[in-house]
């Protein structure tokens, strides 16, 4: 059977070939073909070389790599799959020499290439490993543990919890499973959409794979073979949601230089010796420089911060004056097993019913999620999936001393699951099945709006879904409106004991009239709304009132950590994504909460946004590199904690960077009456039709007819 490549309307691909391994070779083809630029910018990314190409900014990320170990990991992993399924290895193989087998071509039609006087490089077998390991490092937040220390070490350990998000991470997503006897068909209805990064690429590809062993839609990570995450082989469908887990520690290191190299002081009172090296950290720029880094990995893992003279080569830094500086250690399950998961990528494409689906991610590994499938049975799942490491408690929380023995881990927890509730199950990041292996969650307002709004009707439909994609309550904004309240009005004083001064705490009449504004507003953060903009410009000034509080000044520097983990250590976003936590912790450490919101309805006040929530709150995707004609990206509905998850940074930003990369509906009734949508296009070709095609409807909470139909498509070429 010849491989043909196929398009529908929006370009999305659809593949067919006589085998599995074949299959592979035209999905890395095509993707090659389609997002050449994006697949090089990834490479280059797993390797630490990125600054080659896009200069200093990406430096930062490249030095991370290197330290990571990233590349080498991913090399271990393939190694490993060879040995324990080669069946695997020879079809990730396949995908690779496709995609060297189109890069060429797609790269000629990327401009990028040019603009960097970039050539494209070999792919190797290990890349796409690579290639995923770095998209997914930092999901379970180990960085979180770093601020978390800071706070202990500032204002003591029992502020910790003040801090405590519950709330948004780095990831995120909305899923629902309907079973069928919730739906007008009887078949159930899984649906749901990834918060993440929102990419120029995209994160996800909209794909369709078949051969004689299957046929499969799905969203595809560019740059591994296969449908990971969302997929619908037509009898049995799957999805998943971050399950906000904690699998990564971090250990302060002792270590030390000796004629033979470095040492690291175990918890066995030994130093024993650290494996070390130094690379080469190419820069472009106008001078290009090359940088140099030094490599540690110890027993436990490889050193991320510091080294033999400290963090970042400050001894001052030291956990213990009486002993060495401190370095800092990440161990993660990949480097530990040799393991990235990729054996469950074959078995989810030959998946027929739940029960397969099931044995496919009990060999996930990482990053550790939620999983919802069903199937044309009435079969049902509900789990996590994942490795998670038996540790101690500290290990979750905080950085865990190297040389004291108790931090070691003994094994791996099994991973929960869970059922129904009236015939549905919900996950939006919030504590849930996930709780055992997690810390910190989503709040339960996404979860506990999509359950709301699902009870609110006794049969669903495919079509029905997109209202709930697209909802705009924001339950979290009662926290601050609840503040409003207890400030009251204008103070009303007789005229015979009227003072010329107006009592402290009142309002001012524009203020007053601001408050009962918004303690009229419907909660919805909709584009078009001003009373959006204006609750959102006062949060954004509570958060700075907070920030600027002597209460947190110790914490307004972060300390001297690699650049790359500065986000994670800022004040302003930590007290922005903690907010309503802060507003309403039983113990507030001594700030005036009620001040700080007086002060920001005043401020708002007398300087009211002029517009609508979609002026300010507009989509901010990352680029590895500009355009060159810079795109009018729109105005959003949404924010944070709603449904329609569309996150700013309160207090610095209203610009949306984050949101759904992809909304999916699989109806298990017939696959044809599934939708999908992506934040651009099926192509990552500036100038191409199908670049932003679909931009337009995911706007507009619409979606994209799945076809697997062959007839309707049209072929493009036979490969």
């Amino acid at each position: 059977m010849a491989t043909e490549i196929y398009r529908d309307a929006w370009g999305i691909p659809h593949l067919r070939a006589g085998s599995a391994a074949e299959l592979a070779h035209a999905q890395g083809l095509v993707t090659a073909r389609d997002r050449a630029w994006q697949l090089e910018v990834e490479r280059h990314r797993a390797q630490g070389t990125s600054a080659s190409f896009l200069g200093e900014s990406a430096l930062a990320w490249d030095r991370f790599a290197r330290r990571a170990r990233v590349d080498d990991t991913a090399r271990r992993c393939f190694t490993e799959l060879e040995r324990r399924d080669p069946e695997t290895a020879d079809w990730v193989r396949a995908y690779v020499e496709g995609v060297n087998g189109g890069l060429a071509a797609g790269a000629d039609a990327a401009p990028e290439f040019a603009r960097t006087s970039l050539t494209p490089g070999s792919w190797h077998p290990w890349t796409p490993l690579g290639v995923w390991l770095a998209t997914h490092i930092l999901f379970a937040g180990f960085p979180a543990k770093l601020w978390r220390e800071q706070v202990a070490a500032h204002l003591g350990a029992d502020a910790i919890g003040l801090f405590a998000t519950d709330g948004p991470g780095t990831c995120g997503s909305n899923g629902w499973l309907v079973s069928g006897e919730r739906t007008v068909t009887g078949q159930a209805v899984i649906a749901g959409d990834p918060h993440r990064w929102i990419e120029d690429p995209g994160v996800y590809q909209q794909i369709h794979l078949s051969c004689p062993e299957f046929d499969v839609v799905g969203l595809a990570v560019p740059g591994v073979p296969g449908i990971a995450h969302f997929g619908h082989t037509g009898t049995v469908a799957w999805a998943i949601t971050n399950a906000m887990a904690d699998y990564q520690d971090l250990y302060r290191e002792r270590l030390r230089r000796t004629g033979a190299g470095v040492e690291a002081l175990g918890p066995d009172g030994v130093w024993h010796r650290a494996a070390r090296h130094t690379e080469v950290v190419e820069v472009a720029g106008e001078e290009p420089v090359e940088v140099e880094v030094e490599v540690i990995e110890t027993d436990r893992g490889p050193v991320v911060i510091g080294g033999p003279e400290g963090l970042d080569g400050d001894p001052s830094d030291a956990g213990d004056p009486s002993g060495p500086p401190v370095a800092i250690s990440l161990r993660h399950p990949p480097r530990v097993t040799g393991d990235l998961g990729f054996g469950a990528l074959l078995p989810l494409l030959r998946a027929r019913r739940v029960a397969d689906v099931d044995r496919a991610f009990d060999r996930w590994a990482e990053p550790v999620n939620v999983v919802q499938a069903a199937d044309t049975g009435g079969g049902v799942l509900h789990r996590v999936a994942g490795r998670v490491p038996l540790r101690a408690e500290a290990n979750r929380l905080r950085l865990v001393p190297a040389w004291e023995p108790g931090h070691e881990w003994q094994g791996w927890q099994e991973t929960p699951r869970a059922g129904l509730t009236d015939g549905v199950a919900v996950m939006a990041n919030q504590r849930g099945p996930a709780e055992p292996v997690g810390v910190e969650f989503a709040p339960p307002h996404r979860h506990d709006r999509i359950a709301e709004l699902l009870a609110g009707k006794e049969r669903w439909s495919a079509a029905d879904m997109p209202a709930i994609h697209t909802d705009t309550h924001l339950a979290s904004a009662s926290a601050l409106l609840d503040h409003l309240r207890a400030l009251g009005g204008v103070r009303k004083v007789p005229p015979a004991l009227r003072r010329p001064a107006r009592p402290l705490d009142a309002l001012t009449p524009e203020a007053s009239a601001l408050r009962d504004r918004l303690l009229a507003w419907n909660r919805r953060m909709d584009a078009g709304s001003a009373d959006a903009a204006l609750y959102s410009a006062v949060r954004a000034a509570v958060v700075r009132q907070l920030a600027a509080h002597p209460a947190f000044a110790a914490l307004a520097t972060p300390p001297a950590y690699p650049e790359l983990f500065r986000p994670w250590l800022a004040l302003v976003p930590r007290i922005a994504f903690a907010l309503e936590h802060l507003l309403r912790a039983e113990e507030p450490h001594g700030i005036d909460r009620q001040s700080a919101v007086r002060a920001a309805v005043e401020e708002v006040a007398a300087r009211p946004p002029a517009g609508v929530w979609g002026d300010t709150h507009r989509l901010a995707p990352w680029r590895a590199l500009e355009p060159q004609t810079p795109y009018d990206e729109p105005g959003l509905s949404g924010d944070h904690d709603c449904v329609l998850c569309t996150s700013g940074v309160p207090g610095l930003t209203d610009r949306a960077a984050r949101g759904p990369a992809a909304r999916y509906v699989w109806d298990l009734a017939r696959r044809e009456d599934s939708r999908w949508v992506v934040p651009f296009g099926a192509s990552g070709v500036p100038g191409s039709p199908h670049h932003r095609d679909q931009l337009p409807l995911w706007l507009a909470g619409d979606l994209v007819p799945v076809v697997t139909d062959w007839t309707l498509l049209k072929k493009e070429t036979d490969v």
